[in-house]
């Protein structure tokens, strides 16, 4: 230790915080993506595509990602895209995080309760196989040892522009022809 706490602290005020600017949002390739998305959502589904977030026991770093898909910056509620409060009106099952013990039955009960067709899609590393958190006793793994997955969005948390592309992949490759 260098010298008082109270001269570690005036340094630290001083200086620049070590943290990395996020990077410029591209609003034309969203504005695109996001179009693309509702369009292949209306193709398959005949409406735009309904999106229900489930945490069977995640940190909360992904769902800080889902939720700014809602905000101003992303929007997806003009382009026919919308998060429901029910996994009853739900067409896709965003899962965040490692799927626990506790909350592995709840998990199954929210899928039984989506209407078909339905799609499940693994948000981030943990939800993918369990994370930082697997080997845990606490944790049963990713989300596939309890529902079948349909798509898997890599990232410890993914931007939600790796979200949007997975979504329009999903769809695209399940697209009624």
């Amino acid at each position: 230790m260098s010298g008082p706490p109270w001269r570690r602290l005036v340094g630290n005020l001083r200086t620049r915080p070590a943290v990395l600017p996020a990077p410029p949002l591209e609003a034309e390739a969203v504005r695109d993506l996001a179009a693309r998305l509702a369009a292949a959502g209306i193709r398959r589904l005949g409406r735009g595509l309904s999106l229900h977030a489930l945490d069977p026991g995640s940190c909360g770093g992904c769902e800080l990602e889902l939720r700014a898909l809602a905000g101003v910056a992303y929007d997806l509620s003009r382009f026919g895209l919308r998060f429901v409060d029910s996994p009853r009106q739900a067409d896709v099952l965003l899962v965040t995080g490692p799927v626990t013990r506790n909350l592995q039955p709840a998990l199954v009960q929210a899928w039984e309760a989506a209407p078909d067709p339905r799609f499940v899609v693994a948000i981030g590393d943990c939800g993918i196989d369990g994370g930082v958190f697997k080997g845990s006793y606490a944790v049963a793994g990713g989300v596939d040892t309890t529902l079948p997955v349909d798509l898997v969005v890599r990232g410890c948390p993914p931007a939600p522009e790796e979200v949007l592309e997975g979504l329009l992949l999903l769809l695209e490759a399940n697209a009624v022809r």
